[in-house]
């Protein structure tokens, strides 16, 4: 089973290890933890940023993995996903990414 603190949660976090492997988290903290990858600081995720995302939670094919995330979330077609856009990733990292979404 996964433990939450291997994808940079613990601590202060309350994520924890689910059914199956799958890392449970609220909304919220999917949130904070998917910005913690926003390097420039700019409150938007590009697709490079969301590799690193997906790269920190083991997965494969991160490049992939990245362009059909941000073909679902990126509804704007800016190139980043944005605070309104975030909501979008959730079934992704549900299905792809072993996050039980609370």
């Amino acid at each position: 089973m996964l433990s939450g603190s291997i994808f940079g949660f613990g601590g202060g976090d309350k994520s924890r290890a689910g059914n199956e492997g799958k890392t449970q988290i609220s909304v919220d903290e999917f949130k904070k933890w998917l910005m913690k990858f926003d390097q420039n600081k700019d409150g938007r995720i590009s697709r490079s940023e969301l590799r690193d995302a997906i790269k920190s939670r083991g997965a494969r094919f991160t490049w992939w993995r990245s362009g059909c995330a941000m073909g679902k979330a990126d509804v704007d077609g800016s190139g980043y996903i944005d605070e309104d856009e975030i909501n979008y990733l959730l079934r992704f990292a549900k299905e792809k990414l072993r996050f039980e979404i609370l």
